[in-house]
């Protein structure tokens, strides 16, 4: 098995940032996608940020030229570095990855969330 450990969450006043890691652990061949997904109180989950292997990446138009994901392939860790923080990205962030086990299976895997609230 797989398992996603978030951490780097907490409360933090509009305008500034926090940094969220990811650290995937187990029975990993190899990580093709990494991302983070999040939901507010009421609303669905949504995606965040991704980044692939080879370190393109993906993101959602709300958080483009604040936030920034990064990635360790060596550390199987991805993070996400989230700047010039609003009120409206208080949510639970959720780390996911796309994995191909040591057994040659394909696994999508969730961590258990850490909360970010943006409040004064």
């Amino acid at each position: 098995q797989v398992q996603l450990v978030e951490s780097g969450g907490g409360l933090v006043q509009p305008g500034g940032s926090l940094r969220l890691s990811c650290a995937a652990s187990g029975s990993i061949g190899a990580i093709y996608v990494m991302g983070w997904y999040r939901q507010a109180p009421g609303k669905e989950r949504e995606l965040v940020a991704t980044i692939v292997s080879g370190g393109s990446r993906n993101y959602a138009d709300s958080v483009k030229g604040r936030f920034t994901i990064s990635r360790d392939n060596a550390k199987n860790t991805v993070y996400l570095q989230m700047n010039s923080l609003k009120p409206e990205d208080t949510a639970l962030y959720y780390c996911n990855a796309g994995v191909r086990t040591t057994v040659n299976t394909y696994l999508e895997v969730w961590g258990q969330g850490t909360l970010v609230t943006v409040s004064s």
